[in-house]
C-alpha cells in the first residue's frame, strides 16, 4: 500500500468515527485500558526489545522504558480520558442577527491529527485516546528507538477497535524511517493537522519542511528563579522536584538563576541535588559560593551554551543575577516559552514575573513539573504547545478540536 492510499484510509476512518457516540468511544477507551493491563507481558518484551537497542546512558532511555507501574499508569490515564466530558458540540459562540438568521459557534474534529514523535512509547496510548475521544482518526510515526514498543502497542489497540466493528484505520502507525515523515508532512488534503513531539531538532525540523498545519510542542529550557525574598526550605524542595523527579522529560529545570543577595544560602539550596549526583554547570559567583559546599566533581564552570540547553540528564546550569529584571531578561534570551518559575515571599515580585515571562506556564512557589496535562486535569495530553498561535501549554481534548459555524435561516436573502 502507498502511502497516498494510507492516508486516504485515514481520512476515511475519521469521517466515519463521527457515526459513534460518546458512550461507545468510552466504552472503547476502558476496553482498551483492560487490554493494557491484560497485555503487559507483551508490551513489556516489545519494550525489552528497543531497550536493548539503546546505550543506558542515552537521556532517552528513560523515556523510552516501559515498566508494570508505568503501564497501570497509562491505562489509568485512558479510563481517565473516559470520563471527562466530550469536547465536541460545545457552543462557543450563538446570536441571532437583525435579519433572523441564527448562527452558533460549534466545536468539532480537526479530522485526521498526525503526530511525530521520538524515543516514548507511552505518547502512542496517549494519541490515541484524546484522538479517539474527541473524534479524530490520528497518523502515528514513532521514532525508530521505541519501534518495537509502538507496534505492539497499535496491535493492542487495533483489536479492540475490530471487537468494536471499528476501522482501524483510525490509528495508523507509520514505518520509524525518514520517508514515512517526509510523506507524513507532505500529505496535503489528508493530515489536518501534525504534531510534533521532541527534541528541538525534531521540532525545528517539522517546522521547515511541513507542508501541512503544525503546532510546536515539546522543547523545553525551563528556569527557575530564586529571588531575593525567596524561602530557603521551599526553594530546596522545588528545584530537587523540578529537577530530578524525571530528568528525561520537557518539564525539568535546566536553569536556576539566583539573586546576587542569596548567594550565600545557594549552597543549601543546591545540596539536595548532590544526593542524586547532579552535575552544577555554574557562572563565576555562583561557582565561589559553591566550591567547598558541594562535590567537586559534581561542580563545573558554566559557559555560553550551558545556559540555552536541553539537558534532559542530571546537569543544570547556575546563573546569578542582580534583579528580577536581569532574570526576566535571562528568561527572554534562553528560554524556549515552555516553563518558568519564580521562588519569592514577595507579592508583587510574583505579580510582575507572571506579567513579564513570556512562556506558556509560568509558576510562583511551584515546581515546573506540574507542567502536564493529567496534573492540568486534562485527562492526559498530545504535548506542550510552546507556540502563541492557536493552543499553548498542555493540549488535551479541546485542543484537538477546531470548530465549524452554523447558520440556520428561513429564506433570507442578502441584499
Amino acid at each position: 500500500m502507498t502511502y497516498t492510499e494510507t492516508f486516504k484510509e485515514a481520512k476515511a476512518a475519521s469521517r466515519s468515527l463521527a457515526l459513534i457516540t460518546d458512550a461507545e468511544r468510552n466504552l472503547v477507551l476502558n476496553d482498551v485500558a483492560d487490554a493494557i493491563a491484560g497485555g503487559k507481558q507483551g508490551l513489556l518484551a516489545a519494550n525489552a526489545d528497543d531497550l536493548a537497542r539503546m546505550d543506558a546512558a542515552n537521556p532517552l532511555y528513560d523515556r523510552l522504558r516501559l515498566t508494570a507501574d508505568r503501564l497501570d499508569g497509562i491505562a489509568a490515564d485512558m479510563r481517565n480520558v473516559a470520563t471527562l466530558p466530550s469536547p465536541l458540540g460545545i457552543t462557543s459562540c450563538e446570536r441571532t442577527l437583525p435579519n433572523g438568521l441564527r448562527l452558533r459557534r460549534v466545536s468539532v474534529p480537526f479530522g485526521v491529527v498526525g503526530v511525530v514523535y521520538e524515543a516514548r512509547p507511552n505518547v502512542t496510548f496517549d494519541v490515541f485516546a484524546l484522538c479517539f475521544k474527541s473524534g479524530n482518526a490520528c497518523v502515528l510515526k514513532g521514532g525508530k528507538d521505541a519501534d518495537s514498543s509502538n507496534r505492539e502497542a497499535v496491535a493492542l489497540i487495533h483489536a479492540v477497535l475490530r471487537r468494536h466493528g471499528i476501522n482501524t484505520a483510525a490509528v495508523t502507525l507509520l514505518p520509524s524511517t525518514h520517508e514515512a515523515t517526509a510523506e507524513m508532512l507532505a500529505a496535503v488534503g489528508y493530515i489536518d493537522l501534525c504534531i510534533p513531539r521532541g527534541g528541538r531538532r525534531l521540532i525545528d525540523f517539522v517546522r521547515s519542511t511541513a507542508r501541512i498545519p503544525v503546532i510546536e510542542t515539546g522543547a523545553g529550557v525551563v528556569n527557575t528563579y530564586f529571588d531575593a525574598a525567596g524561602d530557603l526550605a521551599m526553594g530546596r524542595r522545588i528545584v530537587l522536584n523540578a529537577k530530578t523527579r524525571r530528568v528525561s522529560v520537557c518539564n525539568a529545570l535546566d536553569c536556576l538563576i539566583v539573586h546576587r543577595a542569596r548567594l550565600a544560602d545557594l549552597p543549601a539550596l543546591c545540596e539536595p541535588l548532590a544526593g542524586k549526583q547532579v552535575t552544577l554547570y555554574a557562572d563565576p559567583e555562583a561557582l565561589a559560593a559553591l566550591a567547598g559546599h558541594y562535590p567537586a566533581p559534581l561542580l563545573q564552570a558554566a559557559t555560553e551554551e550551558s545556559f540555552g540547553t536541553e539537558f534532559m540528564d542530571y546537569k543544570m546550569a547556575v546563573r546569578t543575577v542582580g534583579s528580577i529584571d536581569e532574570a526576566l531578561d535571562h528568561i527572554a534570551r534562553y528560554g524556549s516559552g515552555h516553563s518558568e518559575c519564580i521562588i519569592t515571599a514577595d507579592s508583587e515580585a510574583a505579580r510582575e514575573f507572571q506579567a513579564r515571562a513570556d512562556a506558556a506556564c509560568v509558576y510562583v512557589n511551584a515546581p515546573t513539573s506540574f507542567t502536564d496535562g493529567a496534573q492540568f486535569g486534562l485527562g492526559a495530553e498530545i504535548g506542550i504547545s510552546t507556540q502563541k498561535l492557536g493552543p499553548r501549554g498542555p493540549m488535551g481534548l479541546r485542543e484537538i478540536c477546531t470548530y465549524k459555524w452554523l447558520i440556520d435561516g428561513e429564506g433570507q436573502t442578502r441584499p
